[in-house]
């Protein structure tokens, strides 16, 4: 280590050195309207052979600022998203200010001549990349997942959006949060026809934004700019329709914008698996889960807005009612410690109804440029209710081993508070900064069940039947809190000295009584507390944590390192049955290194390296027995001790808007010392594990332990590029991941060592709003193997197809197909199903501007929905199909609302609802 900061320290001391350097700034507007042009690239290149010097892109106001620009001639050019190039020459030997420079748009007619190019679909700054919502052509009513989902690098993945190869956690509007962190609801709330442009990009922690040195926290983050003729006035749209089986579907979604205020409305009330709405009924988008049959009722609200000068607002508030009724077919194969079998079927009925309130508030106040205060409120609370029921049965391969009949009922509530404050101040000296801040979660549980079992156990040629009846109640309180202080001094001129300390506990406080109802009978029956399966349990976790790190920076290179040195005690206390006190301390180094250089303004590279510590969870520490399967008892183990991960990242990003051709590549390795596994005791025969609970022979105790061994390398690489002759875009791309997974069974150690390799495709349209396609596919080939028993060795394949396909015919007609097809091969016996899903739709636009549409589409039309997934732990392999939504029949109607302010261009306007 002390040679790495030997390394910094000179390299450093070496980047100091530089010549008498200047900067220019400037404006840039769109000629003839003065509209500010945002991210616009701003180029110097050299007079003599036009090589690019500096650059740099311009902000939401369209200004711009290119600092330590050595002296000379330059070629000054300014490069946007489907704009005429703009060229200067200037001579910088001072500050120089441009002024305001305006751009045309690109297709200008000279005479009988029109000169005109492909409009380029995006450009890279940094860790951002931002596209033009223009040049990517979607039909007039779509929604903005429509669109961004026709962004290269972005796909769909196992039921979230993803953007090159990490899932969206957020949605901003203007930069401003949207619908909080529920994605799905913030994409259908907006339509693409009023999208200027849009930003991929990795949001730093709010602790980084105030102080400007980076923690490492990140979330992938999509803002859609809009445009400025659509920030005042009224849209959005309703939806009305009634099908066979008693099928509907009733929603709507308003949109008030006024400049900085912005109000959103949206209900739903259905019961064809759509969580949000959307007016389009063929969509088999990731709001309409493929698993049981859920009806949903929401509203919602989502509001932002400037008060005053100083006070930026925006929160959200949804309520949502939903029952899920879900049918599950499971097999599991079990590790075992020889080439003996182990094998586990169950079918589940299992109907939940769950009604829940969510709200989330965030203030930022910035009395002056250099105080702000951020407050960041959130709240939830949940009550829902089970009424289940599942057949499950051992097998050693061939013969029966144990079976159990379960019914159960149950009430469970939750309430969630959360709590963060920021104040973060910047002192005159460049650099120089302080922030502090807390944060208080409060958490609580209460549920109750009732639950009636008949297990069986063959024993030789006879069977044992024991009978369950039992109410369990479960009451959990979590407080976490925390407090910190960060202190950053500019070193040099480009360099950032950061010392910070920082302290919190998670306290939680777990008690789970069992009593024994006499007679089966829930109501009157006597009940007598169970102590073998009950537990008074209180975890506490104390944290200290002292961090020093340094960062370098200029207008290539980014360099930071960081050591952390962690105090943490943990304290275990069982009150019930039996106390006991268990109080274990950690100590641990974390440092971390981050580098990122630009090769250009369009491409750029980064590599970072991460340690954290993960402690145990309540559940996981709790030391009582969960029987809530008796085949498969579960317990937890107060002895844990906390993980430690290294990790590996590494993010290249390379986007030519001259060609649109765009990689992205990202790599991700993990290696976890301690890491919390899983282990699985299977008796040989009736064991006596604890007073009063006997382990019936082939019925299996988990209890979590900490293992070395595992490590994951993960890796995704896309690649992007027009194809000109159909006006589409082509995306390819390709992963890999191999995990290493340590498990424990009958206290021999073995490992689940998975290989998991794919590559697809999409092709997506820009043809016209008359039409757009979506052609996608995936193909992914999947290896495991296990040390203890080669039995599970498996291998397994699986292909996913889709085709979204929409086109207004001929006077407002217009159909709508969305086809997906699947293919399984190599999963267990039943389960290797291979389906396809075709959604289609007619319909007719009607009224003024073709505003209204009435339709009849048709769900599942070949009969064959289906849906398979296979899991891989370290102690099993699991197949599970789910009964899904059946064929039916809908007639719709959707009204479009579009009302905007009387200053928006009325050419623009006319443009967006001409009769076709």
């Amino acid at each position: 280590m002390k040679y790495l900061y030997l390394f910094l320290f000179s390299f450093l001391t070496f980047s100091h050195s530089f010549s008498q350097s200047y900067m220019v700034k400037g404006k840039v507007l769109e000629y003839g309207k003065q509209d500010p042009i945002p991210y616009a690239n701003i180029l110097l290149l050299s007079t003599s052979d036009s090589s690019q010097v500096y650059g740099t892109i311009s902000e939401m106001d369209g200004e711009f600022e290119i600092g330590n620009v050595r002296e000379g001639n330059y070629l000054f050019k300014i490069q946007y998203l489907g704009y005429r190039n703009y060229f200067r020459t200037i001579l910088v030997n001072s500050n120089l200010d441009l002024g305001t420079l305006s751009i045309q748009e690109e297709a200008t007619s000279l005479g009988e001549v029109v000169v005109s190019t492909r409009r380029s679909t995006g450009t890279q700054k940094s860790d951002t990349t931002m596209y033009n919502a223009d040049a990517f052509k979607t039909m007039k009513d779509a929604s903005a997942q429509v669109l961004i989902e026709k962004l290269p690098g972005v796909v769909s993945e196992g039921g979230s959006l993803q953007a090159q190869g990490e899932n969206i956690a957020q949605i901003l509007v203007d930069g401003k949060p949207f619908f909080g962190t529920d994605v799905q609801a913030a994409l259908q709330n907006l339509p693409a026809e009023v999208i200027q442009s849009i930003e991929i990009f990795d949001q730093k922690s709010e602790k980084a934004q105030l102080s400007g040195f980076d923690d490492g926290v990140r979330l992938k983050t999509i803002n859609i700019i809009t445009k400025p003729n659509r920030r005042k006035g009224q849209f959005g749209k309703a939806t009305a329709g009634l099908g066979t089986d008693d099928r509907y579907l009733m929603g709507a979604s308003i949109n008030a914008f006024d400049e900085d205020q912005r109000i959103t409305f949206t209900g739903l009330s259905n019961n064809v698996n759509m969580l949000n709405y959307s007016s389009d009924a063929n969509t088999q988008a990731n709001s309409r889960p493929q698993e049981g049959i859920v009806t949903t009722n929401i509203l919602g609200l989502n509001y932002s807005d400037l008060w005053g000068e100083k006070i930026k607002v925006a929160g959200s508030y949804t309520y949502s009612k939903r029952e899920n009724v879900g049918i599950v077919s499971r097999f599991r194969d079990f590790v075992t410690t020889d080439d003996s079998n182990q094998e586990y079927s169950e079918t589940s009925r299992d109907v939940r109804v769950n009604n829940q309130h969510r709200a989330n508030l965030r203030l930022e106040y910035n009395p002056d440029e250099r105080n702000r205060i951020l407050y960041i409120p959130r709240f939830s609370a949940e009550a829902s209710s089970e009424n289940s029921s599942f057949l499950g049965e051992t097998t050693d391969g061939l013969n029966l081993i144990n079976q159990v009949d379960n019914l159960k009922t149950g009430q469970y509530q939750e309430y969630d508070l959360f709590n963060r404050l920021i104040y973060g101040h910047k002192f005159k000296k460049a650099g120089r900064s302080i922030t502090f801040r807390g944060l208080l979660h409060n958490g609580w549980d209460n549920d109750e069940s009732d639950r009636k079992a008949r297990n069986i156990y063959y024993e030789g040629d006879g069977q044992r039947t024991e009978n369950i009846d039992q109410r369990t109640t479960r009451e959990r309180q979590g407080n976490r809190w925390e407090a910190g202080i960060a202190f950053t001094e500019a070193v040099g001129k480009n360099g950032q000295f950061e010392l910070e300390y920082e302290i919190g506990n998670r306290g939680n406080n777990s008690d789970q009584l069992v009593f024994n109802v006499e007679g089966g009978d829930f109501e009157q029956g006597n009940m007598m507390l169970d102590t073998a399966l009950s537990n008074a349990f209180q975890s506490d976790y104390l944290t200290q944590e002292f961090e020093v790190g340094y960062q370098y920076s200029n207008e290539k290179l980014r360099i930071q390192t960081e050591v952390q040195y962690q105090d943490a005690n943990l304290d275990n206390k069982q009150e019930f049955p039996q106390a006991f006190d268990l109080n274990r301390k950690f100590t641990a180094v974390l440092p971390t290194v981050r580098f990122e250089y630009k090769f250009t303004p369009t491409t750029n590279i980064q590599l970072d390296f991460d340690t954290r510590t993960d402690e145990p969870q309540v559940r996981q520490l709790q030391p009582v027995i969960d029987n809530t399967n008796p085949l498969q008892l579960r317990t937890g183990n107060p002895e844990l001790d906390q993980s430690y991960t290294k990790e590996f990242r590494l993010r290249f990003r390379s986007q030519n808007p001259d060609t649109d051709k765009s990689w992205f590549l990202f790599t991700r390795s993990a290696f976890v010392s301690n890491f919390i596994s899983n282990s699985t005791f299977i008796a040989g025969e009736a064991t006596e594990i604890q007073d009063g609970i006997i382990l019936e022979k082939g019925s299996q105790l988990n209890r979590p332990v900490n293992l070395d061994g595992y490590w994951d390398v993960r890796s995704w690489l896309s690649y992007g590029m027009p194809l000109d002759f159909i006006k589409s875009k082509l995306n390819l791309n390709a992963g890999a991941s191999i995990t290493k997974r340590p498990g424990q069974v009958n206290d021999q150690i073995g490992f689940n060592n998975s290989q998991r390799f794919n590559a697809g495709f999409s092709v997506n349209s820009s043809i016209s709003d008359q039409i757009d396609f979506n052609i996608w596919a995936r193909s992914s080939f999947n290896n495991v193997e296990n040390t203890l028993n080669s039995n599970l060795n498996n291998k397994f394949f699986q292909q996913l197809f889709r085709v979204n396909f929409n086109w207004i015919i001929w006077e407002g007609f217009i159909y709508r197909l969305d086809l997906n097809h699947q293919i399984n091969s190599g999963l267990s016996a039943g389960f290797d199903n291979n389906f396809s899903l075709i959604n289609m739709s007619l319909g007719k636009k009607i009224f003024k501007n073709q505003r209204g549409e009435v339709s009849i589409m048709v769900y599942d039309l070949l009969g064959q929905n289906a849906n398979v997934r296979r899991n891989i732990t370290e102690t099993f392999i699991e197949d599970i199909q789910t009964n899904v939504l059946q064929q039916y029949f809908m007639v719709s109607f959707t009204y479009n609302l579009r009302r905007f302010s009387k200053g928006m261009d009325e050419d623009t306007y006319n443009e967006l609802y001409q009769n076709n």
